[in-house]
């Protein structure tokens, strides 16, 4: 007695496919956006739809244009900041000893 999977050999979506079934495909429209890099990439839009001013570029990330002369700029970062930086911006050195000796004080058992 064979198993008991009754459409071997076939796969979900299996069948004729064709342009009849599906419908036709919208008309496409193929625009090359270059990143700062050089990179070119060409995504396919529906002749209909708005061309966004910038694309992400898939080889290195950076914003693409349309233009090739005049790509857009690579977006800046900044660079990591450690916790004791985003205190320094928050309190002043004056700041930083007033809280240093009230809390050697309560240590010290003076408070």
């Amino acid at each position: 007695m064979a198993g008991g999977n009754a459409i071997r050999g076939s796969r979900v979506g299996a069948g004729p496919m064709g342009e009849a079934e599906r419908g036709e495909s919208a008309p496409r429209l193929r625009v090359s956006f270059w990143c700062a890099n050089g990179h070119e990439t060409q995504p396919s839009f529906a002749s209909d739809a708005q061309i966004p001013e910038t694309w992400d570029c898939p080889r290195c990330g950076f914003p693409a244009g349309t233009q090739r002369d005049a790509p857009p700029d690579p977006p800046r970062t900044e660079p990591y900041k450690t916790h004791l930086a985003y205190v320094r911006e928050r309190r002043s050195d004056a700041d930083g000893e007033a809280i240093l000796a009230e809390a050697l004080a309560k240590l010290r058992g003076e408070i």
